[in-house]
């Protein structure tokens, strides 16, 4: 979707501040709602797209005014509300109100002492790779309403496929609850005039991964 979070390319918001030596979480609230988020995940209770969906949708004002962690907070609720876990009224309280929906298997110590680790969304192909490295590709120019990996500054390009990174879950589809709807992913490298203009430095280049329905034979 198209919405405050694709900042790529956008002017206004001042100088990226990098903090020497920041801390992991800079409050334990912060370490909290990142084990909520990973139990929830392990648990299945959504994907990983549907999290980032659920921080896209939050409106511009508390996204551009909340902290990462915060907005990861506010994504859940939202995403606990919409699949029933939890009511409003449990969230105003603190605590269960009633009992809890069940989940198909919980995050326990044992599991994160053995090491947790990312799901894979490697998925068998459905059909062969429509491109090759070194075709030229053009990015699609289109403003869904719903979540995309295709940032909006890379719309419309022209560019060179460099890799092919096998087929996989299509964020597009899980986010929307479509299913996997397995699509191959490429690596496509753009002059850096050509996503950014005349004034950009011609010695860069800016790669993305994009996925099949991204792209168009140029």
């Amino acid at each position: 979707m198209n919405g405050v979070h694709d900042m790529g390319g956008m002017d206004g918001f001042g100088k990226v501040e990098a903090e020497p030596n920041e801390p992991p979480f800079h409050a334990a609230w912060e370490g909290r709602v990142l084990a909520m988020q990973r139990a929830m995940g392990h648990a299945g209770a959504w994907h990983i797209d549907d999290s980032r969906f659920a921080q896209e949708a939050l409106p511009p004002q508390v996204y551009l005014a909340a902290s990462y962690y915060w907005r990861w907070a506010l994504a859940m609720e939202n995403n606990l509300l919409a699949r029933g876990y939890v009511t409003r009224a449990e969230l105003a309280a603190g605590h269960a109100l009633q009992p809890a929906k069940p989940v198909k298997t919980r995050l326990t110590l044992d599991v994160v002492n053995e090491g947790l680790v990312r799901s894979s969304f490697f998925r068998p192909p459905q059909a062969s790779a429509r491109f090759k490295p070194g075709d030229r590709v053009r990015t699609r120019n289109f403003h869904p309403q719903t979540h995309t990996r295709l940032p909006r500054y890379a719309r419309d390009k022209l560019g060179v496929v460099e890799l092919l990174h096998g087929c996989h879950a299509y964020p597009d589809s899980v986010a929307t609850g479509q299913g996997d709807d397995p699509q191959w992913l490429y690596t496509v490298v753009f002059d850096s005039r050509e996503i950014w203009g005349a004034d950009a430095d011609p010695t860069l280049k800016i790669s993305i991964d994009a996925f099949e329905p991204y792209l168009e034979a140029a």
